[in-house]
């Protein structure tokens, strides 16, 4: 972790998770000055240009995206704040080609993480690459073979890992103070409206819609597809267990020390706006068994945003000691009774369930990124086989939700013994555009 410190709420409790950018530059070298390209800066992208901005000696040097007017926004905007302005590049393949930067972040649609991943660590950078790692488990496993091959760093995009807050109570619940957890049960609420009825139009003229394709099969533009929609659409999405399960499913697994289940089933329905052309469910039961008989629950809900324990997203734990509610932003734990002991809540917030998703947690998670590179910290708080693990969990719930089956695995793999389900292992490629290991 960076060392910073802020007094932590709750039992008198301190940790070291906050530092005013001022303060860490003094304890830091003024001549390990690290470059950063963020490449897709619609979304997340900007959480990421907020977050490598705020960290002493990194340069956001180059920005990267399909859509020439939003590239020229975007760029205008950081100048506006400040900072010195970035370079632009429509194709990030000329921008690897200079090995102009040392790190690449990649807040792209989920049809290009996995890609260029691959291709930023084989051209010699570092890579913070947003969740989910890829459009299938094939490309994790892929990204975990190339990253060993390069040595690159690469740290996958759930930023609760860096959580102070979330450390301590994993920490915690591996002491015993819950006991045994038995149960997680996890959630996400959002109330998302209809995207309507799109039509087969030609791309804007600022939009590089070839590009913006990449490795998927070449196909139509749609009207409504970009910029958010495509998370909808099984040809370039992963529905919204990908989009956000991958979070809390990492916390509950992280805490009760488990990796891939035995059994996943996934019961899911479109309730709301069924005349539009989201493909995917908009509610979703997960329900991941393991051998020793614990349990992981994600409950789904797009379109209704009903809170549980005053949260929009979390995670609860079960155990025979006691329990604990925790999100981005602290937790709480209760007696057998249900009677809360202990509240902790974090010094700086994190936005919960916004497209952007901006918070003090993106600065944590990068800075422990910069902090791996300098050598100033032993490990990366979520490495890739920590991600794909959490990944291909989304994953598998949707793979059990499209064949309509339980899925049996093969719990060091992750693999489902089922040959129909092991057809959704991987995807399909533009020829040329392969994630190859």
């Amino acid at each position: 972790m960076l060392n910073r410190r802020t007094m932590i709420k709750g039992a008198g409790a301190t940790l070291g998770v906050a530092m005013s950018a001022k303060s860490y530059a003094r304890i830091r070298g003024a001549n390990d000055r690290l470059r950063v390209a963020v490449v897709g800066v619609n979304g997340r992208g900007q959480a990421h240009m907020s977050a490598f901005s705020k960290l002493p000696n990194v340069e956001i040097s180059h920005l990267v995206d399909v859509d020439s007017q939003v590239l020229a926004k975007r760029a205008a905007e950081f100048a506006a704040k400040g900072h010195a302005a970035p370079q632009t590049e429509g194709d990030y393949r000329r921008l690897f080609e200079r090995k102009a930067v040392d790190i690449v972040t990649v807040a792209t649609p989920d049809h290009w993480h996995a890609k260029l991943g691959v291709d930023a660590m084989d051209s010699g950078h570092h890579v913070y690459l947003e969740k989910p790692i890829g459009m299938a488990p094939a490309e994790g496993e892929a990204l975990i073979a190339v990253q060993r091959r390069t040595g690159r760093k690469l740290q996958v995009g759930n930023q609760q890992r860096s959580s102070a807050e979330t450390q301590q109570l994993v920490a915690l619940v591996k002491a015993g103070e819950l006991g045994t957890v038995y149960e997680a049960q996890t959630w996400y609420a959002n109330n998302r409206v209809s995207i309507g009825r799109g039509r087969e139009v030609a791309p804007p003229a600022h939009l590089n819609w070839d590009l913006w394709q990449g490795p998927r099969p070449r196909g139509p533009y749609r009207s409504n597809l970009v910029p958010y929609n495509w998370h909808w659409f099984w040809k370039y999405g992963t529905g919204e267990t990908c989009n956000n399960a991958m979070h809390e499913l990492d916390v509950a697994r992280w805490a009760m020390g488990l990796e891939f289940p035995e059994k996943v089933t996934a019961r899911g329905s479109r309730q709301f706006f069924r005349g539009d052309d989201w493909e995917m469910y908009d509610t979703l039961a997960l329900d991941l068994a393991y051998p020793d008989g614990r349990t992981i629950r994600w409950d789904g809900n797009s379109c209704n945003g009903m809170l549980r324990y005053g949260r929009g997203r979390g995670v609860l734990l079960l155990g025979t000691k006691g329990s604990a509610v925790v999100d981005r932003n602290g937790y709480e734990l209760f007696d057998l009774a249900g009677k809360m002991v202990r509240e902790v809540k974090a010094a700086a917030t994190s936005e919960t369930t916004g497209a952007v998703g901006e918070g003090a947690l993106d600065v944590y998670h990068a800075g422990n990124l910069v902090d791996v590179i300098r050598g100033r910290a032993p490990a990366l708080a979520s490495p890739i086989r920590e991600g794909h693990i959490s990944t291909a969990l989304c994953h598998l719930g949707n793979i059990a939700y499209r064949t309509g089956s339980e899925l049996t695995l093969d719990v060091a793999s992750g693999r489902p013994k089922a040959s129909e389900a092991m057809k959704l292992w991987s995807v399909a490629y533009q020829p040329g555009w392969e994630v190859k290991a």
